[in-house]
């Protein structure tokens, strides 16, 4: 077997307590979340302290109001993850167990679906306080990288979501069953661990990206060029992890071993792919928009 990596001893919960007879467990999923909603809550107050980075030198919102939308945000996240997760990759599964959608703490969120969750409650926000809505989704869209990075890493640590097989000298040798289903393969399976690379791409990349256009470059004064730089980056760092990312079972069989939803063979498109290339055009498509209108 080439060299491989050893999947780290490390448990999804943190710590459990019992209360009352009942387990409560404190799992890195949730708290990749809660670290992740309060860094990019601090990235927009330290945007919104500097006047200077926004057109007209006016910030688009104060920071009681980028408090009061986090209820907004993270009601879209949740139920727009869940909801993505029942539409786009088990409908067949959940049209049979509708009791099941709820169940969230059974896993399955998606971000595609989390996405289109924080737009429709951001719409509803602004339109209900009057905030100029490109702006404000500059104002979101600068820290929802750390978020990304942050989740990315703890579904390594939950050993989900892993990549296609390798025998490159960083694979990865997860312990799942299902993960070591490797046709072909003789011995352990050695897996890319694509949770680490959409953390680069997704967090690290992205965000630097962004903070470089706002706070070097005076992107916020074009509203919506970083929420247009950010759906595009998202898109495009997705899709280039597709092409390492095992995809859902529920898509893979015998005669489509890489689960493609479009093509065959070793040529088409994964639905995750399928799902980014809108995101890609939508993002490029509101960049130039947000160039023009202010130019114009």
């Amino acid at each position: 077997m080439q060299a491989a990596i050893p999947f780290p001893d490390l448990s999804p919960e943190i710590f459990t307590i019992t209360l009352f007879g009942m387990e409560f467990a404190l799992r890195w999923y949730a708290l990749a979340y809660i670290v992740g909603i309060v860094v990019a809550w601090r990235i927009s107050l330290h945007a919104l302290a500097r006047p200077g980075l926004w057109r007209d030198d006016t910030p688009p919102m104060t920071k009681a109001q980028v408090e009061d939308s986090l209820t907004w945000i993270i009601i879209g996240i949740v139920l727009g993850g869940r909801l993505g997760f029942v539409l786009f990759y088990q409908p067949a599964y959940y049209l049979q167990n509708p009791s099941q959608i709820l169940m969230i703490w059974q896993g399955g969120m998606a971000f595609h679906g989390g996405f289109l969750g924080v737009v429709v409650a951001g719409w509803l926000y602004t339109w209900r306080q009057g905030i100029p809505r490109l702006a404000a989704g500059d104002t979101i869209a600068l820290g929802v990288p750390v978020g990304l990075m942050l989740g990315r890493i703890a579904n390594f640590i939950n050993g989900e979501l892993w990549g296609r097989p390798t025998d490159l000298p960083w694979g990865v040798i997860f312990p799942h069953p299902l993960a070591q289903d490797c046709p072909g393969v003789e011995g352990l399976c050695a897996r890319h661990p694509s949770q680490l690379y959409e953390a680069f791409l997704e967090g690290v990349v992205l965000l630097g990206v962004i903070l470089w256009l706002a706070y070097r470059r005076g992107a916020l004064k074009v509203p919506g060029q970083i929420t247009g730089v950010f759906i595009a980056g998202y898109g495009l760092a997705r899709f280039v992890v597709e092409y390492f990312r095992q995809a859902d079972a529920q898509f893979i069989t015998p005669e489509n071993p890489l689960g493609l939803i479009i093509g065959s063979g070793q040529v088409g498109l994964t639905m995750g792919q399928l799902l980014s290339l809108p995101m890609v055009a939508a993002g490029l498509g509101l960049i130039l928009y947000a160039r023009a209108r202010v130019q114009g």
